[in-house]
């Protein structure tokens, strides 16, 4: 039989362990919360995570795109996997089919909508007669909508495709993934605006990117993953076309760099209103530009080495020309010459002049996925939580 006193410490003791762990709770809110299980994904966006939209549309990259990975062109702008290809391994989802795909395409676990040369706005200059995707963000929301009502249609009608649908139920619960606005940038630049104009379009931008998430949210949609975008002036088809007029300490285009920040503050501050707007929703504001950054300023310290030479190019200081695109066969000197791939495409930075390797991309991800990037601080694994 135990003493008095014993029975006295063991309640004490246990009145102490819970008031110690409602203290973490309190301290620490992501300690009480779990790990979200989101069954589905649904991707807004550019090239930056396009897995077969453009080349369903358009062209397929050709080879060596996807040669890491894939050992074949696989859709995508880099040599192996993009980020929305991680996050979707993340919760165990299989890679996402790009709703523009007919072929082979299985949309159990979500869609992507993005295209490569995607922006928010509806671009002036459209393919073919000119560089931009016509499946600007406004028509990605329209196909979402599509997508959302002719998948419950299949799936009630039965057959064949009913099982590569995803469940009602999921769109709810689905993360939904949105990392665009470069081209919005780039587009300005291309038509010979000063940076003084682009700038003065991003509000108008952002307008249209916030009125975008909105309409999702009203069909919805309660957790979301916004990336910034990145900084466009370290990569060689701005600073190869636009000779800056100042270098910052990592060789990138000041100027064009500061374009990309004010994007990014302006759309911070709209990511902020949106969750003043929506209290309900999980919305998750994603410092991409930092990460990327970092292997510009320091690529040694992550074991990268030359950070502004495109790996798969061809010509001048930079590897990167116009003319002669990865994956093209050109005429030099009277002799025909494949535009390939540098030897090691795992410790460079830039694939094309224009997109990030796998390797890169994986860094980029791991850091961001983390927490440490994003406002509220919450890992990806917790993005369906506020707070």
């Amino acid at each position: 039989m135990e003493s008095p006193s014993s029975i006295r410490l063991a309640t004490s003791l246990c009145c102490f362990c819970v008031i110690l762990s409602l203290t973490a709770m309190v301290i620490n809110p992501v300690v009480a919360s779990e790990n979200c299980k989101f069954p589905a994904i649904f991707n807004f966006a550019d090239s930056n995570s396009d897995t077969g939209g453009y080349a369903a549309a358009f062209s397929q990259p050709p080879w060596p795109y996807g040669m890491t990975f894939f050992g074949m062109p696989a859709g995508r702008f880099s040599d192996g996997r993009l980020m929305i290809d991680f996050i979707a391994n993340t919760f165990g989802l299989p890679f996402l089919s790009a709703y523009l795909n007919s072929l082979g395409s299985n949309y159990t676990n979500g869609a992507n909508f993005a295209t490569a040369a995607s922006t928010i706005r509806l671009p002036t200059s459209i393919i073919p007669a000119g560089g931009f995707s016509p499946f600007y963000l406004d028509l990605q929301y329209d196909q979402f909508v599509q997508f959302k009502s002719r998948t419950q249609q299949i799936r009630k009608r039965g057959g064949v495709y009913k099982d590569l649908m995803p469940k009602e139920e999921y769109f709810p619960k689905a993360l939904y993934v949105f990392d665009i606005g470069q081209n919005d940038l780039g587009e300005g630049f291309f038509a010979n605006m000063s940076i003084k104009e682009v700038n003065a379009t991003v509000p108008d931008v952002i307008n249209s990117f916030s009125t975008n998430v909105k309409r999702i949210y009203k069909l919805g949609a309660r957790s979301f993953w916004i990336h910034n975008t990145g900084p466009i002036g370290c990569l060689p088809y701005i600073f190869t076309n636009f000779k800056p007029a100042e270098r910052d300490s990592a060789g990138c285009s000041k100027p064009h760099n500061e374009v990309a920040q004010y994007f990014n503050y302006k759309l911070k501050e709209a990511v902020a209103q949106l969750r003043k707007d929506f209290p309900l929703a999980a919305i998750t504001y994603v410092d991409v530009y930092s990460v990327k950054y970092s292997l510009f300023s320091h690529p040694n310290k992550y074991g990268f080495e030359l950070p502004l030479v495109a790996c798969c190019g061809y010509g001048g200081e930079y590897n990167y020309s116009n003319e002669a695109g990865c994956g093209s066969t050109i005429t030099v000197n009277g002799s025909q010459i494949f535009v390939g791939s540098c030897d090691r495409p795992s410790v460079r930075v830039v694939w094309d002049g224009i997109h990030y390797t796998e390797a890169a991309n994986k860094f980029v991800f791991d850091r961001i996925s983390s927490g440490a990037f994003s406002e509220p601080p919450l890992p990806l694994r917790m993005a369906c939580h506020r707070s």
